[in-house]
């Protein structure tokens, strides 16, 4: 830990949030003298007021830590480039339109990198009138399954939960263009860009 740059963060998020060094310290139990050590540089929070710190301030431990908070320029939300988080514990799925921190059941979670599927892995897209049929002869057996297909668009996405030991098939509705993406449990997370 910078003390330098932790206490100037913590400096610029108190004063974000319109705090005086004297309510930040009495919701943290501490010192107003304390809060004036740690924005000057000359000491650090202790490593148990960190979590309440960042509580207060509604940021994460390692953006404490750091010193910085890093902003996603480059990305300005655009759906296409949606990444998905998936918890291998526990299944859940978290979305971010840009890289984010994601923790789940204890773990740091990394984006899943997404690879174009090959004939064998693809699901099967049927045009029923306006409608895609979604199906795939894809195993769905507690051990190996598909857990979500999700459809993105430049402006939506749409995500189907799938279960083990049920078939794989549902309708979605029929878009210019998108990409399909699905998240095998053994395989990953697999890619088709489709065009009716």
């Amino acid at each position: 830990m910078d003390q330098i740059r932790t206490g100037e963060l913590i400096r610029r998020l108190r004063m974000e949030m319109k705090l005086t060094q004297k309510e930040l310290a009495e919701k943290l139990s501490v010192s107003d003298k304390a809060v004036s050590k740690w924005e000057s540089g000359k000491g650090c929070p202790d490593i148990s007021l960190l979590y309440g710190l960042a509580e207060i301030f509604g940021t994460d431990i390692n953006v404490l830590l750091s010193g910085e908070l890093e902003k996603n320029e480059s990305e300005k939300g655009n759906m296409k480039k949606l990444r998905f988080y998936i918890c291998r514990k526990c299944g859940n799925i978290i979305t971010s339109t840009s890289e984010a921190a994601v923790t789940c059941c204890g773990s740091r979670l990394t984006a899943e990198e997404p690879r174009k599927a090959d004939e064998n892995d693809a699901l099967v897209l049927e045009d029923i009138g306006g409608e895609w049929a979604v199906s795939s002869s894809h195993p769905m057996t507690k051990e190996h399954y598909i857990s979500f297909v999700a459809y993105v668009r430049d402006s939506a996405a749409m995500i189907y939960k799938m279960y083990p030991e049920w078939d794989l098939q549902f309708i979605m509705p029929m878009y210019r263009s998108g990409r399909l993406l699905w998240f095998c449990t053994e395989h990953g997370l697999l890619y088709r860009d489709i065009k009716p």
